[in-house]
């Protein structure tokens, strides 16, 4: 039922009995910031399996990207829901869409969603202008069954949407492919306190005990705000964007990865960083998510058992797979990422400066400040490897 496409990524809470219409509004009303902030749950549940498939590559998607193209798949399955209304829910990620394609002169995001569809496949209006209306989606007609045509016009439409950062998405389509829904993000910002190119130098990066490569490291004297937790062992560092979204990177002590990755709860402070040390980088992933999503409780939607009657009357559909592909460069002058399928500071006087060295795995996250929304969330485990 579709409760069990979104309760993995938003917090639903069941009512009370005896509670008037005004209490109820006050626990189902759901906005873009909520909604952001209960799907950080969801994108650390889903990072911690993406890094088990695999613990030594590196690691990037988004998981606005993942949530936003289930909430809309959402839109077709039939389901009697009591918790928030359905409409509600919608709502909050109209509202995120809404802010995220605001024009900005200092930020470069967007972030769309589209249908494809065969001409014979009559969309319900309702589907169709939900999609419209809520998630401002395109239809497309395709020709699913000359596979290659489609796959390249999907792709191309995919380079398009994300400035070229991504050029392939699919290599080919199962021959019983009848829709394909798709939601990308394109991010580009500039750092407000850039690194001089000039005092980027090469410089050893331990990527594990006994393997260390050669990376370009970019280094950067300011006062930023840093965390550090002392029970993980692990240093945060907030490097933030001309247009105040934020990126945070989270340097483990040695041998603290897995903790880190098991539980990240940092206690906050502000002091003065003499000199940061980060490689520059370029980083993809790409993910066959079925599998995945499974684990985390989403499994009917994959099953005969679906209803997707919501979306169309004209044929029995299934999900067959989620596919997401990301891409993130981290430069001297700032960062550009793309994906399809995405604290409050305490300041204090500066105590004594800290020189930071990003010469070994870390995590890092793009956050969006004025939803309270990770835009991507990824490992880098080895800079070197595309």
């Amino acid at each position: 039922r579709w409760g069990e496409v979104l309760c993995p990524l938003i917090s639903v809470h069941c009512l009370p009995e005896n509670v008037t219409p005004e209490e109820q509004h006050k626990v189902t009303s759901v906005d873009g910031h909520s909604l952001a902030s209960s799907n950080t749950d969801f994108a650390f549940s889903l990072y911690k399996q993406l890094a088990l498939k695999d613990p030594n590559k590196n690691v990037i998607f988004s998981p606005l990207s993942v949530s936003i193209a289930l909430a809309f798949l959402s839109l077709g399955l039939m389901f009697n829901l009591t918790e928030t209304p359905e409409t509600e829910i919608h709502q909050g990620f109209q509202h995120l869409l809404q802010t995220f394609n605001q024009p900005s002169n200092q930020l470069q995001l967007s972030v769309g969603n589209a249908i494809f569809v065969p001409e014979e496949l009559k969309l319900l209006d309702k589907f169709r202008k939900d999609a419209e209306a809520f998630y401002a989606s395109e239809v497309l007609s395709i020709n699913f069954k000359d596979s290659e045509a489609a796959v390249k016009l999907i792709n191309e439409y995919v380079k398009n949407k994300t400035h070229g950062k991504i050029e392939k998405l699919l290599n080919d389509l199962d021959v019983l492919t009848n829709l394909i829904l798709l939601n990308y993000i394109f991010f580009k910002a500039q750092w407000k306190t850039p690194f001089n190119p000039n005092h980027t130098y090469e410089s050893e990066f331990h990527v594990s005990k006994n393997e260390r490569v050669k990376v370009p490291m970019m280094t950067l004297r300011l006062e930023t705000p840093y965390f550090r937790d002392e029970e993980l062992g692990c240093t945060l560092v907030e490097l933030t964007y001309t247009s105040n979204d934020s990126a945070l990177f989270i340097l483990p002590d040695e041998g603290k990865m897995q903790d880190l990755e098991a539980k990240l709860t940092p206690e906050t402070l502000t002091r003065h960083i003499d000199e940061l040390s980060l490689p520059r980088f370029s980083i993809s992933s790409d993910y066959q998510l079925r599998d995945i999503l499974s684990q985390l409780g989403i499994k009917k939607i994959f099953t005969s058992d679906a209803d997707f009657s919501g979306i169309t009357n004209d044929h029995k559909l299934a999900v067959s797979q989620v596919i997401h592909k990301a891409v993130l460069d981290v430069g001297e002058e700032g960062t550009e990422g793309a994906a399809v399928t995405a604290v409050i500071m305490f300041t204090s006087l500066p105590l004594h400066a800290l020189n930071i060295s990003f010469n070994r795995p870390f995590l890092l996250s793009i956050f969006c400040k004025e939803t309270q929304s990770i835009i991507f969330l990824g490992k880098v485990t080895n800079p070197k490897e595309a």
